[in-house]
């Protein structure tokens, strides 16, 4: 179960459980913190909503943990290509839109009459062939796999993603400040390779700053800055974006592993030289 966690939906927030924390402990603490930033004189009850889902993917690769692919990889993965977070060929979005298809409805060809295409591919993509071709295209390769099961499609559809290096990401759509070079609305990508930007409108791969080049980070309600190389001389990311707690969150858990890793291997060695 490395790299899962405990979520609480609480209004309009998603909250990672801090590994450690006792579960009814941290939602008190939760609790206790809304109301005290809400202000109302007569706080209302607040109800919270529990999930359970993969936080960190640094080692997940389809295909090795059948279960966790079916049951949460999947489901975690097709609203971001939805979206159109990724950088997807037409060619590559065909592919994903049958095993989407055959996940959702076996071998069953009656369907594809009346289909949305937004269901199944990603949104920025919806537009560039009509209606009839995307159909024509996608029949054609759902017609080539009537061998595989809706568990199977689910697993070849991670198989496609994972060839992306954004395979895995929690994605942002923030403003940034800081850098002139770069588009003022960005699209950015925490992954186990770095903190990425990415262009919003080609998603071309800006720039990754990997975990051991960031010095400094911090967070409110309304931004996320981040500070890579020297603190006094380094780069910094200024970010506008109600998520950047989540951001925050995310590169904490992300770096506090790589340090956990780092110090795991010196023992180990250190182990074996004895």
């Amino acid at each position: 179960s490395e790299g899962f966690s405990l979520f609480v939906k609480i209004l309009d927030k998603v909250i990672s459980v801090p590994e450690g924390d006792f579960f009814f402990d941290f939602v008190r603490h939760l609790t206790e913190w809304i109301k005290k930033t809400k202000q109302r004189e007569d706080p209302p009850k607040y109800t919270y909503q529990i999930f359970f889902m993969r936080k960190l993917w640094t080692n997940a690769i389809p295909g090795k943990d059948r279960m966790a692919d079916i049951i949460f990889h999947y489901h975690q993965e097709l609203p971001k290509l939805i979206r159109g977070y990724h950088k997807c060929s037409i060619d590559e979005a065909v592919q994903l839109a049958a095993c989407i298809y055959r996940v959702r409805f076996g071998d069953n060809t009656a369907l594809f009459e009346n289909i949305q295409l937004k269901d199944f591919l990603p949104a920025d993509l919806v537009d560039k062939l009509p209606y009839a071709e995307w159909r024509k295209r996608i029949i054609a390769v759902h017609a080539e796999s009537q061998n595989l099961s809706p568990e199977d499609a689910k697993i070849k559809f991670l198989k496609i993603l994972y060839q992306w290096s954004t395979f895995g990401s929690a994605f942002f759509e923030v403003k940034q400040t800081s850098d002139p070079t770069y588009p003022e609305q960005l699209l950015i990508a925490i992954n186990k390779n770095g903190v990425n930007l990415i262009h919003p409108k080609s998603k071309d791969l800006l720039i990754t700053y990997p975990f051991t080049s960031i010095s400094n980070w911090s967070s409110g309600n309304t931004y996320f800055n981040m500070t890579v190389g020297d603190i006094v001389r380094g780069t910094r990311l200024l970010c506008e974006s109600p998520l950047g707690y989540k951001m925050d969150d995310l590169l904490t858990s992300y770096i506090s592993l790589m340090v956990q890793t780092i110090h795991r291997q010196s023992t180990n060695a250190s182990s074996s030289r004895q």
